[in-house]
């Protein structure tokens, strides 16, 4: 018995197949490399995953990255596309689905205009194909309305970085610098759980002297690691930075001859700061003065230092002046250029980078190119081989798309990567905008909160499946290979784009038979402008484990650390800009006493709808939370882990309560991970940052009350 035991285990043995796929995390900007070691042993299927060295993540990986497999092997996934017949989805042939868009769109744009129909697309999309999304809305759909989820995320650092340094890319210096910083500030960034590893280059530079100061109302994973924690008010950031300017300047720390030989606008801004009273800014923002000197005194006299931002910063309705505040630290100090120094808006999304350079947004041709000037236009239409004149003009930005949906100017959606339902503020106005639409294509791996309100479903391919490139937040272009197989009939979402462009008799255009054919359009399509890929080809970046942009030559190694000589302005000089201090557009009131502030959690990634389908994620944080302070939970009579309900002028979730210490009395916090009834962008005010549009996700007046 036990011989033939071990000849049927022998030949099980023999059976097992195991394949080593070379991959790289689908979520945070890091984008770290991993192998998925995938065994087959007669029907059972295991998978193991080993972080892979690069010159990024030096061969970390994260929670989310060691388990982000799960999500692309589930059950879950949608294997062929789907139509809504009387609100149920029935599978259908993709001759079918390719049909019913072409009748769809064709009758509502011969009705309405070519933009009465939108495109929406996402920042996790490859190089490739939020490249080919840009292209697609414009010429195979001819619409102006074109936006993007990347508009919630990174476009107030966008904008202030234009405008600051005439070029926009999310750090000035590679990671690798960060350990030679004597000072750095994280402004609103909760690096330990939104991009752990990152951390190690900063407990790095901590181990070899590095003061820390984090500026956070919450005391964070990463607050932890400070050496002194400002703990300011919800939308009082850009004031607590003029009370610091103030004092670097008043102090003589500012470095005069940085500043007349490579800046412009610093007496504008001196001006500005010596008009205002450090008693005022104390008591806006909730900071002590001497802790306001501590930390000037610490950055002004460091030799080298560096400042952070994220969306705690960003995503204010004045985000854009905030972070151009935060840049003018680092002007007023000369630490940026150098070993040592610079500024970084640390991007959120996997390709939150890339994603914004290459046509997403409503104002922005590929290469950071503006839609509105004509010498680029017509440099965009000789790549893409159409005239000039059939380029459509700016469109609007991703809420002001929905309020545009909303108000019945657009009625018919094409949504690739992203689940506005969830990520929008004032999300139960976007859902009946939503429902208001003739037709709504959702191209998804899953039936998101979006999707289920979707006429049609177009299954997508994961991670593991499609090849492509991403640009993290270094700047670094990368290589993500895929080798798995697309289950079912999903497809690439570059096949998807080439395909309904093809039943829209724009095939000419869309010739692509693999994502380098597409990748290599790009690199001349983002050739003079500002974010130039020219210089980068597959071959190099597999060789050299990515390459910086800008990279206008195939020769040129690739601007690892920028401004060393000059800003990317035409006198090659910065700008300096004066800042208000401004406050929340939202202010609390008798009926909505406290500050409402989101954020993430380390085990869940934008709106969720992959990583709640993963099961190892997904157990680790099962529902939504609010923190709150103690004092404040007995003040308005909540116990700790109690339902609890939260309510804005817009609208009402419950949510479990969470006791904490950690964060200021008068604010909660709720993560952004959950939609349904646990979709805190249902709190959320639309008001917009007039430069960059971006929504003030981090300051909504809301009250809360036991359930």
């Amino acid at each position: 018995m036990n011989d033939l035991l071990q000849e049927f285990r022998s030949k099980q043995l023999k059976e097992e197949t195991e394949k080593i796929l070379d991959s790289q995390c689908p979520f945070c900007s890091m984008q770290c490399k991993m192998q998925l070691i995938e065994s087959r042993l007669g029907d059972r299927i295991s998978y193991k995953v080993i972080p892979a060295q690069n010159p990024t993540s030096e061969g970390r990986l994260c929670i989310k990255g060691r388990n982000a497999y799960e999500h692309a092997v589930t059950a879950e996934r949608i294997k062929t596309p789907l139509l809504q017949v009387n609100g149920e989805f029935v599978p259908i042939s993709w001759p079918d689905a390719l049909h019913v868009i072409k009748e769809k769109f064709t009758a509502i744009q011969q009705q309405k205009g070519a933009d009465a129909i939108a495109v929406y697309g996402g920042g996790s999309l490859t190089n490739e194909e939020a490249y080919l999304l840009g292209k697609f809305a414009r010429v195979a759909l001819q619409t102006k309305n074109m936006d993007y989820n990347g508009r919630f995320c990174m476009s107030a650092a966008a904008s202030a970085a234009n405008k600051a340094f005439g070029i926009d890319r999310g750090l000035t210096m590679p990671l690798a610098d960060i350990e030679h910083a004597a000072c750095i500030i994280l402004a609103g960034t909760n690096i330990a759980e939104c991009q752990p590893t990152i951390l190690p280059y900063f407990t790095k530079a901590k181990q070899k002297g590095s003061f820390i100061i984090v500026i956070d109302p919450r005391e964070t994973a990463t607050a932890r690691l400070a050496d002194l924690h400002l703990k300011v008010k919800p939308g009082m950031d850009a004031a607590l930075v003029n009370g610091l300017l103030k004092i670097l300047i008043e102090e003589r720390h500012a470095d005069l001859s940085f500043i007349n030989a490579r800046t412009k606008g610093f007496e504008q801004v001196r001006d500005h700061v010596a008009n205002i009273e450090l008693q005022e800014i104390e008591s806006s923002t909730g900071i002590p003065i001497g802790q306001m000197r501590q930390a000037a005194a610490k950055f002004g006299q460091a030799k080298t230092g560096m400042v952070f931002t994220a969306r705690g910063v960003e995503q204010q309705a004045h985000g854009s002046m905030t972070v151009h505040n935060f840049i003018n630290l680092c002007l007023v100090t000369g630490k940026i250029g150098r070993m040592g120094c610079g500024f970084g808006a640390i991007t959120g999304q996997a390709n939150g980078q890339g994603g914004r350079e290459h046509g997403q947004k409503a104002d922005q041709l590929p290469g950071y190119r503006s839609i509105e000037n004509r010498q680029h236009r017509e440099y965009i239409a000789k790549v893409w081989g159409v005239r000039e004149a059939d380029i459509p003009t700016k469109g609007v930005s991703a809420y002001e798309l929905m309020e545009k949906i909303h108000n019945e100017q657009i009625s018919g959606l094409f949504l690739m990567g992203s689940n506005p339902l969830v990520s929008n503020p004032n999300a139960e106005f976007v859902e009946q905008g939503l429902k208001k639409l003739e037709f709504l294509v959702v191209v998804d791996m899953f039936v998101s909160e979006t999707a289920k309100l979707a006429d049609l479903i177009l299954p997508s391919s994961s991670y593991l499946e499609d090849e492509g490139t991403v640009t993290n937040l270094e700047g670094r272009v990368m290589h993500r290979p895929a080798a798995r197989k697309p289950p079912g009939k999903s497809k690439h979402d570059w096949q998807i784009l080439c395909e309904v462009a093809s039943v829209f008799g724009k095939a000419q255009f869309f010739p692509y038979q693999t994502s380098e054919d597409i990748f290599n359009e790009l690199r001349i399509a983002s050739r003079g402008g500002i974010a130039d890929y020219y210089g980068i080809t597959y071959e190099r970046i597999r060789r050299e484990q990515g390459v910086f942009w800008p990279c206008p030559s195939p020769d040129f190694p690739g601007a690892r650390r920028l401004f060393e000589d000059s800003f990317a302005h035409e006198d090659g000089r910065a700008v300096m800009v004066p800042v208000e201090n401004y406050h929340p557009q939202e202010e609390t009131n008798g009926d909505f006493p406290l500050y409402l502030t989101t954020g993430r959690v380390m085990s869940h990634y934008l709106t969720g709808v992959q990583t709640r389908r993963s099961q190892t994620l997904a157990l680790r944080n099962t529902e939504s939370f609010v923190e709150i302070h103690p004092s404040t939970a007995q003040k308005y009579q909540i116990e700790n882990d109690a339902l609890v309900r939260i309510s804005s002028q817009r609208g009402s979730i419950v949510l479990r309560s969470k006791f904490t210490t950690k964060i200021r009395e008068d604010v909660v916090f709720v993560p952004i991970h959950w939609g349904d009834k646990q979709n805190v962008n249902k709190l959320v005010s639309p008001n917009l940052d007039p430069t960059c549009k971006m929504p003030g996700f981090k300051m909504t007046a809301v009250n809360v009350s036991p359930v």
